[in-house]
């Protein structure tokens, strides 16, 4: 029986494709329409869960800072990290796609709150791709490069000035809104550094199986986070001439930070 209300037939479709591997024309068949028309009512029904939706969700940014400041640490607008969505890949792309750990994939990046609630999302990265190139490629680098996603909010640590911050893995660039942990031999305030920016970044660790769900009461099962694991970095990406110089702006903003927190520890 065909749905009367075109809003209600585009949800049904929307919510069909997002929830199926079908393609578009198989889906185009069960209703009666054309495959590119499937395609208008996909985008208009995302674009309307993102406009509609993050609003109801996205706190403000102060309270976003206050809350990673309640776990440890100063000016932090976000943590970062990537998973791989499952999906059926064509024979011409399956080279593309397929991931380090066998299984073909797109990659999904996501920025949370302190609440694990997603602030900014990017899709559609093949699985073979790294994580820094993608987040390089992302609204969200450029909008943190521009300084216009966050409030021109700065603080001091010691004698040097740090911005509004997102906390990422080794994966990612080191730059100075981009904190990442120290690798290597670790001292004893590189430790205490990367364990308070661990504690941060436990909450996206659950983030991909907790979404909407955890907000809305609703219950949550276990085998939903599966295959939800982040990208982890195998091979490091060469670096540009172009973003040295933040580098080691960045690099003096961990240092300074990493100091403070063992200071406080004492």
């Amino acid at each position: 029986m065909r749905i009367r209300s075109a809003i209600g037939e585009h949800v049904v479709i929307a919510l069909w494709k997002l929830a199926t591997p079908d393609f578009y024309r198989w889906v185009a068949n069960q209703f009666g329409m054309r495959k590119s028309t499937v395609g208008l009512v996909l985008m208009k029904a995302c674009k309307a869960i993102n406009r509609i939706l993050l609003r109801k969700t996205l706190g403000s940014v102060h309270d976003i800072v206050d809350g990673f400041a309640r776990m440890g640490f100063p000016n932090c607008g976000g943590v970062t990290d990537g998973t791989h969505i499952t999906i059926l890949a064509s024979d011409h792309l399956a080279a593309e796609c397929i991931n380090r750990k066998g299984y073909f994939s797109m990659v999904l990046q996501a920025l949370l709150d302190h609440r694990g609630f997603f602030t900014d999302i990017n899709a559609g990265w093949s699985g073979k791709v790294h994580d820094k190139r993608i987040f390089w490629n992302t609204g969200l680098f450029r909008k943190l490069q521009a300084g216009t996603f966050f409030l021109d909010q700065k603080i001091t640590i010691g004698e040097v000035e740090m911005p509004i911050v997102i906390l990422g893995d080794p994966a990612y660039p080191l730059v100075p809104w981009v904190i990442k942990p120290y690798t290597g031999h670790l001292d004893s305030s590189k430790e205490w550094f990367n364990n308070r920016l661990s504690k941060c970044r436990m909450t996206v660790e659950c983030a991909f199986g907790h979404n909407i769900c955890g907000g809305k009461g609703e219950s949550f099962t276990q085998g939903w986070t599966a295959e939800a694991h982040p990208l982890q970095a195998e091979f490091e990406q060469p670096e540009i001439r172009a973003i040295r110089g933040v580098q080691r702006r960045a690099i003096r903003i961990r240092d300074a930070l990493s100091q403070q927190f063992e200071a406080e520890s004492h």
